[in-house]
């Protein structure tokens, strides 16, 4: 009898190495692939990234017993996330590229691997998962609450969810990391990665400056009055905290007696190249009500005037709300005012543990 055949993507991370013994043990027949994305992160030593994380992804294959193919997608990672974030910051949005990746690189690419080399599924180590329903499938978020992944899935389709399985999903972090060490996998302990998706922690703002050039511009306060100067409103998002480490110092102003406190980015004018500035707990930092634009809905789109969570980050705070639909827009209203929201960012909208959908806010 012919085992069932997955293709696993393997990172060289714990998550995705565990995913891989998981269906093995299983029974399944595992085809491992690296995927090649961005060459230009090195480490200490001058060597790109990817070729370390492919050595520990070809140690743990070997460890398994199973083959590892490779792919190389930098081209078109490049055009599709990186220039698109570029583009988005220069129109003053905050992006989120691991959203991208995953839309318009990692699971495209991959499942058409699978399909070329027949197998059934494509396995990551995503903390998410998929459960059958009827004839439809749901995403649901991952059992780790800490480490659910399911904000970064929103934009999967229905005939990419019937091919693709999450076997950690069901799992903690703690557990995965347990798994990996009973069973002797050299990266049971390896650090998470963090940053962008393939690129990896960088300063953004010098990340940036590579193909956004600096533009002195105002900083105003709340009252419209010059506090300061900046560097360019493509480097700052909503929500940020400003002050003397980001290079930036204020004009003290008598007017103002709120110096002491810490003030944030709660404005930008990109035409006028302004940013508008505001101390913790003023009004203008917060926002209740925002614009759904690009959405994709999992299933059906929801009913009018339904209640549900919305995250605004990875493992932000579930948040109630409202979805309202006024001709052509789809307006989501918080039960509550909060900072931090920036055009361009991704808002993914719950039931429960599962995914509706989502898509990127605009304020008008």
């Amino acid at each position: 009898m012919n085992k069932t055949k997955v293709l696993v993507a393997m990172s060289g991370g714990v998550d995705s190495s565990v995913a891989a013994m998981l269906m093995k043990n299983k029974g399944y027949d595992v085809i491992g692939v690296f995927m090649k994305n961005w060459s230009d992160s090195k480490n200490e030593l001058g060597e790109c990234i990817w070729k370390n994380e492919r050595r520990i992804a070809i140690k743990i294959c070997s460890k398994l017993g199973i083959p590892l193919l490779n792919v190389d997608s930098e081209k078109q990672y490049r055009k599709e996330v990186i220039e698109k974030m570029f583009s988005d910051y220069k129109k003053g949005m905050t992006p989120n590229p691991d959203i991208d990746c995953n839309k318009k690189i990692k699971f495209p690419v991959l499942l058409k691997m699978a399909k070329k080399i027949g197998a059934k599924y494509l396995v990551t180590g995503h903390y998410s998962r998929i459960k059958k329903a009827g004839k439809n499938y749901e995403l649901l978020r991952g059992l780790d609450e800490s480490k659910d992944q399911s904000y970064f899935l929103y934009t999967l389709k229905q005939d990419e969810l019937k091919n693709i399985l999450f076997p950690i999903g069901d799992y903690t972090k703690k557990e995965i990391r347990e798994i990996a060490r009973k069973n002797n996998l050299d990266n049971w302990d390896k650090k998470s990665t963090v940053g962008i998706c393939f690129v990896g922690k960088v300063n953004l703002k010098k990340f940036l400056q590579k193909k956004i050039r600096p533009k002195k511009g105002k900083i105003l306060d709340f009252n419209g009055n010059i506090i300061g100067e900046h560097d360019g409103v493509y480097y700052y998002t909503i929500g940020q905290r400003i002050g003397p480490r980001y290079g930036i110092n204020f004009k003290k102003n008598d007017e103002n007696k709120s110096f002491v406190k810490r003030w944030y980015v709660a404005k930008k004018d990109v035409k006028k190249n302004i940013l508008v500035l505001a101390p913790e707990g003023h009004p203008l930092n917060y926002r209740k009500e925002v614009i759904l634009k690009n959405q994709h809905w999992i299933n059906k789109k929801p009913k009018n005037n339904s209640h549900v969570l919305a995250r605004i980050r990875q493992v932000g705070e579930l948040l109630s709300c409202k979805i309202i639909f006024n001709k052509n827009k789809i307006k989501v209203t918080l039960k509550k005012s909060i900072t931090g929201i920036s055009e361009g960012q991704a808002i993914v909208l719950y039931q429960g543990k599962k995914v509706l959908g989502g898509g990127e806010i605009r304020f008008r």
